[in-house]
């Protein structure tokens, strides 16, 4: 069948599917152990913290630096909220004890991409369960490396895509399963935040795995893979700082339904950070920033707004919580993986931000 004998679908009944998320305060906790303490760390413990936001069984315990006073600094600004429900929260001096403190069952690992594999493989050889902030690691062949350890130990091991498992993204993989755009044709994304020259150190150092892409542009990356099932393959431009990372880069990527996507990343500017899901028959829209909270937004191929999922922007960097209750889940169930965000992906997607920065440098 072609596309013009393919038969039209009335979508002006269409709405958009409740969110079938899990509410954080009913997924059984874990005890927490945080590595590194940096700002954000700061952010995932305030998400975990019991507030008027909402609640969470999820107990972080230990804080982790290579500095006992930093240690000890983050946990006085940082960790009251739970030593008033769960008890004294431990400072480290090291990343070693950290890993090894037995009241810790999972470690969400908070350090620079350069650290994630050195790191990961730490807690996981301690036996602990691991949540690596996004981007998963350096590389893949660092990704490959750390994916064997993890299921070497047999424990659980995630990338911190957040907003995988947030409720609007949960919102969006129904929709798509459910054919309300009709055949998926091309997505668009783009993540911009002013952070260069002069913002955090690690992103302008190539020894930290700095640059746009690794932060910045794992977010639509991550976002076209969900919504394409994988990519296939990725042509990308770019400029570079005149320390070598990469500062911007746009990417034109493929599915394997043929379905296209348009990305773009910058750290010297800020964008509109949205993102468009195209249909033969009708479309999504993100609202900025659309890997948080935000607005989704059902339309015809006649611009009509059929739907709208308001945005939470209270929830901001709250939603955090929805990963670690994520692997809390999966670990009182005996697994070992998240479908959300399966290792194998992780892999995958830094195979292609190898390939896309291979095309930026020259």
């Amino acid at each position: 069948m072609t596309s013009t004998d393919r038969p039209s679908t009335d979508v002006s009944q269409l709405t958009l599917p409740a969110s079938t998320r899990p509410d954080p305060a009913q997924v059984p906790g874990l005890r927490w152990g945080v590595l590194g303490a940096g700002w954000i760390a700061g952010q995932m413990v305030h998400a975990l913290e019991r507030s008027e936001l909402g609640s969470t069984e999820q107990q972080v315990v230990a804080v982790g630096s290579r500095d006992l006073g930093r240690a000890q600094a983050f946990v006085a600004e940082h960790c009251g909220a739970h030593a008033r429900d769960h008890g004294p929260v431990r400072a480290h001096g090291s990343y070693e004890e950290l890993v090894t403190d037995e009241r810790v069952d999972a470690v969400y690992v908070a350090t620079p991409h350069s650290e994630h594999l050195e790191h990961a493989r730490m807690a996981v050889r301690a036996g602990k369960h691991v949540l690596v902030e996004k981007a998963f690691t350096a590389d893949a062949a660092q990704a490959r490396e750390l994916v064997a350890a993890i299921r070497e130990a047999g424990v659980f091991g995630m990338e911190a895509m957040w907003s995988r498992f947030l409720p609007h993204y949960d919102v969006i993989r129904q929709a798509l399963a459910a054919g309300l755009l009709g055949e998926v044709v091309t997505v668009l994304a783009d993540h911009g935040q002013r952070l260069w020259p002069g913002g955090p150190r690690r992103l302008s150092d190539p020894a930290l795995a700095g640059g746009a892409l690794l932060d910045l542009g794992i977010y639509p990356l991550s976002f076209a893979a969900m919504v394409l099932g994988e990519i296939e393959a990725v042509a990308a431009t770019g400029a570079l700082t005149d320390e070598g990372v990469d500062a911007r880069a746009a990417m034109s990527v493929r599915g394997p339904s043929g379905a296209v996507g348009a990305l773009s990343c910058d750290m010297s500017a800020r964008t509109p950070t949205t993102a468009t899901v195209i249909g033969t028959e009708a479309r999504l829209e993100l609202d900025a920033d659309f890997y948080t909270p935000t607005t989704v937004r059902l339309l015809d191929s006649d611009d009509t707004v059929l739907d709208e999922l308001p945005g939470d922007p209270a929830e901001k960097h709250r939603g955090l919580r929805h990963e670690a209750c994520e692997v809390a889940l999966r670990v009182h169930a005996g697994e070992t993986e998240s479908p959300l965000m399966p290792l194998d992906e992780s892999v995958a997607l830094m195979e292609v931000i190898d390939s896309a920065l291979a095309q930026i440098h020259p």
